[in-house]
């Protein structure tokens, strides 16, 4: 004769079991990632035609990219992961110098606040002279 189950070892086989299929329903926490130099439009209205290289190292920090076959290129790229798991957003801006003077601006803009648009911008922007 086999000893019959008691109430404990049946509510203790439930609870094991609606633990494990429980961890199926619910996806871990993932933090978001942010990679590289963040660039916004407050960032760059910072910036005037003719200011030095340590002004806009100043104004934007140091660049991620600083090529030496290219010394008058500075590149701030930025990349953004979700931790939801949407696809990963990537940003760029190119910074153009002239006799160590800057010169232009190009590239995608991130907005000012992240609740601003979803997708970014792409544009050349006009820099005013600076005023010596």
């Amino acid at each position: 004769m086999r000893p019959a189950l008691s109430f404990q070892s049946v509510f203790a086989a439930i609870a094991a079991a609606f633990a494990l299929t429980a961890c199926s329903f619910f996806a871990p926490y993932r933090i978001d990632i942010r990679q590289g130099n963040y660039i916004d439009e407050t960032m760059l209205a910072q910036l005037k035609l003719g200011m030095t290289r340590e002004q806009v190292r100043f104004a934007l920090g140091s660049p991620l990219v600083a090529d030496v076959f290219h010394s008058d290129r500075w590149d701030y790229i930025s990349r953004f992961k979700s931790g939801k798991g949407d696809e990963a957003e990537q940003h760029g801006v190119s910074v153009f110098f002239v006799d160590n003077k800057l010169s232009r601006i190009e590239g995608d803009i991130a907005p000012a606040s992240d609740r601003e648009a979803a997708e970014p911008r792409t544009r050349v922007i006009e820099v005013p002279k600076a005023k010596n």
